[in-house]
């Protein structure tokens, strides 16, 4: 795992030196193992070097034999010795052992399409001297981030935006269309962020950059195709298969490895297959807060630890703790999400890089597998629209006016009757209804609301054209997975993870597993309401049953409570300040009737008010320097 940036001027002008090393620098973190540069008249390459593959051999940037390739990479590649091997056929001759010359060696044999032949996690870029070609590619899943940004003729890229923003005229300003996704989604979907001028590479993308343009393709284009036939017992074996061998190919590693371990089955699976792999105790770590005991996994953990022989470590958080990093989390994340246990996952990865440079996580089951709420909900609403419409439209909107604290289920039941399916998608998703963003909004975002109060679905519209034909689970298993995995989920894991120089593993986001679950027909992911369905039937090759159907707590934390009253003080000075940002996109009235609400346990806000919070900490952070 490392940090890479470079830059590429398309008009054949030299670049800055001191810019590249600026950008680079600002990585360390994610590399403090080492650094390397590579400037050859239009380009400029940079690395940052976390060691875990070669630890000896394998600095970039990397070149081949006759130094007319060069390549910078963040990331793992699990299936590099195969691929070796294979490319040794054609051949090919290596100087190292590490996955980064493979890659080089595989563009040799068969061009861009060595994407096609990688399982890994990745973000790279390659320089081909001859073409006068920059070859930059994103993992099938986005688990690796990759920004970039054009700037006159210049095409600057990085791990980071942080790096992004080293470069003189790169712009700080915020999208407007990218913050009304955010207030929809909870978070920004690729390409966007919630920089203006600034993007991600979609997962499974790449682009190639000459002087002559730029093009961007999806070379993953993986679409649910549904099996018709099929038994349930050769399917959990072809499963279980599959995982073994994905968390084979993910112990490989030059470095001591670790787990993140909840009390759930699907870190507790891992555990069970790493341990029959590993020469000794696994290595397991876990996170909790004080104040959240009834609900915390801890105990839980340790039992699962203690089941397999774990070598386990846990720590507990408290208020001091939490708010001591949330004012400056922010720095780290560079992209706020309605993601209230953000923070905390910084502490998870700075304990467990005290004693691994590698960790394994159970991220990553829920969005393919519909381990959420929300999918029953998308299920219901199904059946919920083929209800005699006069009925359906009376019921809704008297739910949604009972006076209590039921959010999620106010906004479930507002979908029910929606007929468009992204309108009633993006129901199920915002947190902030229609006429909640209509008391916010000001200005330009008012003015866009009042157009078409859901305009924003049309981010998603590229995913879902995929899937359209398809049922509407199987649409929102589809989208979350490209969508609300990585630019949430994955970015959280991967800047709290790296601010700590620790590589985070996700197995079940091996591409041929995603594949494998969207082969299967809904009813084996969400049959009636087991959510999981096939993937928990699986599980008990290696989980006792109590452990495999156990109810699922999540990571439970006292954050609201915290809210009314610890960080109350925070709260109000980011949003009912005078000189509170957001004031200029958002009613200040409004927001204080939300806190009030909040205060008085009339509303369960803490989700909108930790989003408009996370919101102002970003603005001072990146737009107000």
């Amino acid at each position: 795992m490392c940090g890479i940036s470079g830059i590429y001027d398309r008009s054949s002008k030299p670049i800055d030196q001191a810019t590249l090393e600026r950008m680079t620098t600002v990585l360390n973190h994610r590399g403090p193992d080492g650094a390397g540069y590579f400037l050859d008249g239009e380009i400029g390459l940079g690395h940052r070097r976390l060691s875990i593959i070669d630890v000896e051999g394998g600095a970039q940037p990397m070149f081949n034999k006759d130094e007319t390739l060069q390549i910078v990479f963040n990331g793992e590649i699990y299936n590099f010795i195969e691929l070796r091997n294979e490319l040794k056929s054609f051949g090919h001759s290596f100087k190292t052992l590490s996955d980064t010359e493979v890659i080089i060696y595989a563009y040799e044999q068969w061009g861009i399409d060595c994407v096609n032949h990688f399982n890994g996690m990745f973000a790279f870029a390659i320089w081909d001297k001859r073409k006068k070609e920059l070859f930059l590619a994103r993992d099938h899943l986005g688990i690796k981030p990759l920004y970039y940004s054009l700037i006159g003729g210049r095409l600057i890229f990085a791990s980071e935006i942080k790096a992004l923003l080293q470069v003189p005229d790169c712009q700080r300003e915020m999208g407007v269309d990218a913050l009304a996704e955010l207030f929809t989604f909870r978070y920004v979907p690729s390409p966007k962020t919630l920089f203006k001028g600034i993007f991600k590479l979609p997962p499974g993308h790449l682009m190639l950059a000459t002087k002559n343009g730029i093009q961007i393709n999806r070379y993953w284009k993986s679409v649910p195709c549904l099996r018709k036939d099929w038994r349930e017992e050769e399917l959990i074996e072809e499963y279980q298969v599959l995982l073994e061998d994905t968390v084979r190919l993910q112990l490989r590693s030059d470095v001591p490895l670790g787990l993140f371990l909840s009390s759930g089955v699907d870190s507790g699976a891992l555990l069970a297959i790493m341990s029959k792999y590993s020469t000794g105790p696994v290595q397991t770590f876990t996170i909790g807060f004080e104040g959240g005991e009834k609900t915390n996994e801890v105990d839980d953990a340790k039992e699962m630890a203690r089941r397999f022989g774990a070598e386990h470590y846990f720590k507990m958080l408290n208020f001091e703790d939490y708010s001591s990093y949330f004012e400056r989390y922010m720095e780290d994340l560079e992209e706020p999400v309605a993601h209230e246990p953000a923070p905390a996952f910084y502490f998870l990865a700075q304990e467990t890089s005290k004693h691994v440079k590698v960790a394994l996580s159970g991220q990553g089951a829920d969005e393919p597998w519909a381990g959420y709420d929300r999918y029953l909900g998308v299920k219901l609403s199904a059946l919920y629209s083929r209800l005699p419409r006069l009925l359906t439209q009376r019921f809704a909107p008297q739910i949604a006016k009972v006076p209590l604290p039921m959010e999620r289920l106010k906004r479930g039941i507002s979908s029910l009757s929606e007929p468009d399916i992204l309108i009633r998608f993006t129901k199920i998703y915002s947190f902030f209804s229609a006429d909640m963003k209509a008391q916010l909004y000001t200005g330009m975002l008012k003015e866009r609301l009042e157009v078409d109060p859901y305009w924003t679905r049309e981010a998603l519209r590229r995913l879902q054209k995929d899937v359209q034909h398809l049922d509407p689970l199987t649409q929102m298993l589809y989208i979350d997975t490209r969508a609300n995995l990585p630019d949430d989920l994955l970015m959280v894991a991967d800047k709290t993870s790296m601010a700590n120089s620790l590589e985070v593993r996700v197995p079940f986001l091996d591409y041929r597993l995603v594949e494998f679950i969207e082969s299967l027909p809904p009813t084996l992911k969400l049959n009636w309401l087991t959510g999981k369905y096939l993937h928990k039937k699986a599980m008990i090759k290696w989980l006792p049953q109590e452990v495999v159907y156990r109810k699922k707590k999540g990571f439970a934390h006292p954050i609201a409570d915290w809210l009314r009253g610890s960080m109350k003080p925070l709260v109000e000075d980011c949003l009912l300040s005078s000189d509170s940002s957001i004031a200029q996109y958002f009613d200040q009235n409004y927001m204080r009737q939300l806190v009030q609400r909040h205060q008085e346990g009339k509303e369960q806000y803490m989700r909108h008010i930790y989003l408009l919070v996370s919101l102002e900490l970003w603005h001072r952070n990146f737009l107000n320097k």
